[in-house]
């Protein structure tokens, strides 16, 4: 059974490790499918749309992501590879790992990557908006690296969209008990 695992903040190691890429052997193992598992609740219950496995204090090139549209499936995405990064732009972004701030980054409107699902296949994931956005965020997890060292601009919600952002984010740094 899933259960709701802590999302550690800033300030953690794990979070400035770039993590340890996963051998195609242990995907299979019960423990590994529970980890995936777990990080689905815990993004679930934040409410988030990704989660890094270095979120959940676990060094290892795996992400969990569901931008809950019409066009996109939940994804488990281990040891990815950005394919295509096409047009940069400029969006507001915030973090489970940062809750409580928003900032101004540069990423690209269009990328495509390529990693294994949950069974071990191989997979390619292509798309733009809040999609793109998503598994660039959570590649820079898997790389040591946190939206506030690239954003500029990092401040508390301004506007009410922005509060959203970082309401999100907040509610996802909240560690909830499972019921």
């Amino acid at each position: 059974m899933p259960y709701i695992r802590e999302i550690v903040t800033d300030g953690h190691p794990t979070l400035r490790k770039v993590a340890k890429k996963v051998d195609p052997k242990e995907i299979s193992d019960p423990l590994f499918q529970q980890l995936i598992d777990d990080m689905f609740e815990t993004m679930y219950a934040a409410p988030g749309v990704g989660l890094a496995a270095p979120q959940v204090n676990v060094s290892k090139r795996l992400f969990v992501m569901d931008v809950q549209d019409d066009e996109h499936q939940p994804a488990v995405v281990i040891n990815p590879k950005i394919e295509l990064a096409e047009e940069e732009i400029e969006m507001t972004e915030g973090c489970l790992s940062v809750p409580g701030y928003v900032g101004e980054i540069t990423r690209y409107k269009h990328v495509a990557i390529t990693g294994l699902d949950r069974h071990g296949h191989k997979i390619r994931l292509e798309g733009e908006g809040l999609f793109a956005q998503c598994l660039q965020h959570e590649i820079d997890h898997l790389n040591g690296v946190l939206y506030i060292d690239k954003a500029k601009n990092i401040r508390k919600p301004e506007t009410e969209e922005e509060q959203e952002i970082a309401d999100a984010a907040a509610a996802e740094a909240t560690p909830t008990s499972p019921v």
